[in-house]
């Protein structure tokens, strides 16, 4: 800038001294309604430079002005900057603590100045919750929305996970469907949309989401295996409630194989037609299952039958130890179903073979109740003699 001045100035003086030397200096007049100004060319050429170098003088002083303005305010913000890193370094340290209202406070100071203030005000917005104060939670979730501007999915995310802890199910499910359209895969989403809409009964919802959880890697085969189980007995459970035996019927034969087939589920579906008391499609899944996959779930559920056809239940029990081995569960069921049909001697029979292979309150107990019948009354108290002291070292243990 100083050598363009330079220059500028060795070129209008050129100008004014050229006339003066050659003595032709030119006149100019400036005329207003109550002024006459008379001058000239030359000493019009020396007033606007000397104008032109008053107000470069007054540009210099203000650009110097406003530099140490910006310089004094750029300390304070830098200062502020700073405090609110401490602060959030701090409220970290709180946060392991489990102390909430602390870290509360430490994230919500200078939250503006922090390098990432949104992220400050969704923690700070966690804390309140923690602590159950409602209004501060939704002052932070609609700050952090006010900063986010376009970026509303971590304000989102954190305000239905919000939501879920606070019991507002019904709203966390709102928000999880909206979440869902816009982000299908998103790993923490499909996390709160589990919990949502187990917690809702949307177990229609859950079973189409989890695809996009096995390949969002949020659970090993086994845990979402699980997850699959929960939601298939859930709608079990509803229909149960709402359609009684045969709406459980109607939606077991519309399942594939595959799922028909699952032991768990079997299982499951057996539980629910024992408790509407369709035992006769109980036993036909048990049975069923059971000619598929040996499962020790499905072998305790058949003393809690009450068909009209156990000669199935004892044939199989008889063929399972005939071909695999005797099992303690194997003979003391063999023994409750034969109990339940007044053949004492063979179920007395069953329960010892039960006993021989591990002790069990239970068993001595049956077995006492088969030698009452067969007018063995010493015997009979010495098995329930037996059975009571099993249960009280087990007790003491």
């Amino acid at each position: 800038m100083l050598r363009v001045l330079i220059l500028f100035l060795i070129v209008i003086a050129g100008i004014v001294v050229g006339p003066m030397l050659a003595g032709h200096q030119g006149y100019v007049l400036i005329q207003t309604d109550n002024y006459n100004v008379e001058t000239s060319v030359t000493g019009l050429v020396i007033m606007a430079i000397l104008l032109f170098v008053v107000l470069f003088f007054i540009e210099w002083i203000l650009r110097r002005l406003f530099r140490t303005g910006a310089r004094t305010r750029g300390w304070f913000v830098g200062r502020k900057r700073s405090k609110a890193r401490k602060q959030t370094q701090r409220a970290m340290i709180k946060l392991a603590e489990g102390d909430h209202r602390q870290m509360e406070k430490l994230l919500a100071r200078n939250a503006d100045h922090a390098e990432q203030p949104m992220v400050n005000y969704l923690l700070a917005a966690e804390a309140a919750s923690q602590r159950g104060d409602e209004i501060r939670t939704n002052q932070y979730l609609e700050r952090a929305a006010e900063i986010a501007d376009t970026d509303q999915l971590p304000v989102d995310i954190t305000r239905v996970r919000i939501q879920l802890a606070q019991g507002e199910i019904h709203a966390a499910r709102h928000g999880v469907d909206r979440l869902i359209a816009l982000s299908p895969r998103h790993p923490e989403i499909l996390r709160l949309a589990e919990q949502a809409y187990m917690r809702t009964g949307a177990y229609g919802s859950l079973m189409e989401i989890l695809p996009s959880m096995a390949k969002a890697d949020i659970y090993d085969d086994e845990q979402l295996q699980v997850v699959q189980e929960r939601a298939y007995v859930g709608m079990m459970d509803q229909l149960m409630s709402e359609e009684g035996s045969e709406g459980l019927k109607r939606w077991w034969k519309d399942q594939s194989r595959k799922t028909r087939h699952e032991p768990a589920l079997q299982v499951a579906m057996a539980i629910h037609l024992i408790q509407c008391n369709d035992h006769d499609l109980a036993q036909e899944v048990i049975l069923d299952g059971l000619k598929r996959q040996y499962d020790e779930r499905l072998v305790a559920l058949m003393p809690k039958l009450k068909s009209g056809n156990p000669e199935q239940l004892e044939k199989f029990l008889r063929q399972s130890i005939k071909q695999n081995g005797a099992t303690p569960l194997l003979n003391s069921t063999l023994g409750q179903i034969l109990l339940k049909h007044g053949e004492w001697l063979q179920a007395s029979d069953a329960f010892r073979e039960a006993l021989k292979q591990r002790p069990d309150a239970y068993d001595f107990a049956w077995l006492a109740d088969a030698l009452d019948k067969q007018h063995k009354p010493a015997e009979a108290a010495e098995m329930r003699h037996q059975g009571l002291m099993l249960t009280i070292n087990n007790s003491q243990q």
